[in-house]
């Protein structure tokens, strides 16, 4: 029987500190890994058929999980560490046992292809905030989206996005590049016609109500950023334009709220509701 590995209990160790710089976006470019965090998003990983890197835990959550430890990949040695030193590796402040790292996935071009503008793309403007990439990535997700496409903003692989995500930016084709890149391309695609570009006004705006635009024809919706929204430059591409109506008390939607009605109004057209 192969001996168990040392436990490690240094955050000094060269493991723990070359995991530690995934927690930044040069580590992850250098190193081509990406760092998780929580059982959820092994469960996911493994769920996806992923082979995760490594496996770091403590040894109480080695010796609690033995039936989850038992789908990893026989190249796959988990490695056990002290809880001092998972506290060092994971952005969390109280992680819930183990951290584990990734491949990094291969980026989805934004040149649409065959067969792709048949579908719905999700673009997005500027996105800062992590938690609200996240829950846009899992809502995109959820609504059967094809590709996301991001114009700067928050980096979709940070371990604060993967969490927010729940493990849908693992399964979710994305692409992240400049806005002058986005622009380019919904150009592109804009000028060929047979795709509809669709960005959202605020209510009163003249804008058409969201569930009376055929969602089931090839879409790019374009969604802007939590303060400025949308760039002229992109919003100068849409095709269609609509609103979401909700009372004036509140200004505007958040965005990650918005998105929702608005990419799952697709399969709710679809089932012929």
């Amino acid at each position: 029987m192969t001996a168990r590995p040392e436990l490690i209990s240094s955050r000094r160790n060269p493991l723990v500190r070359r995991l530690r710089d995934l927690r930044e976006a040069r580590g992850r470019r250098e190193q081509g890994l990406l760092l998780l965090e929580g059982t959820h998003l092994l469960q996911e990983a493994l769920r996806l058929g992923l082979t995760p890197s490594h496996l770091l835990a403590s040894e109480d959550w080695l010796a609690s999980h033995t039936g989850l430890l038992q789908r990893l990949p026989v190249d796959c040695r988990p490695q056990a560490v002290t809880q001092e030193v998972l506290e060092a590796l994971a952005t969390t402040r109280q992680p819930d046992g183990v951290v584990l790292t990734l491949a990094s996935p291969q980026a989805a071009d934004p040149d649409p292809g065959p067969g792709l503008p048949a579908g719905l793309v999700l673009a997005l403007d500027t996105i800062q905030d992590p938690g609200n990439l996240g829950t846009l990535m899992r809502t995109a997700l959820a609504a059967g989206v094809e590709a996301l496409w991001l114009a700067d903003g928050a980096d979709p692989q940070q371990p604060k996005v993967l969490r927010a995500s729940a493990g849908a930016a693992l399964a979710l084709p994305h692409w992240r590049g400049s806005r002058a890149a986005l622009v380019a391309h919904l150009g592109g695609l804009a000028s060929t016609g047979g795709v509809q570009v669709v960005a959202t006004q605020p209510p009163h705006s003249g804008a058409l109500p969201y569930w009376r635009l055929d969602w089931t024809r090839p879409t790019v919706l374009l969604l802007g950023s939590e303060g400025a929204g949308l760039a002229p430059e992109l919003l100068a591409l849409a095709t269609h334009r609509v609103t979401i109506p909700h009372d004036s008390a509140v200004e505007s939607l958040n965005v990650a709220v918005a998105a929702a009605p608005l990419l799952l109004e697709r399969l709710r057209q679809q089932a012929g509701d």
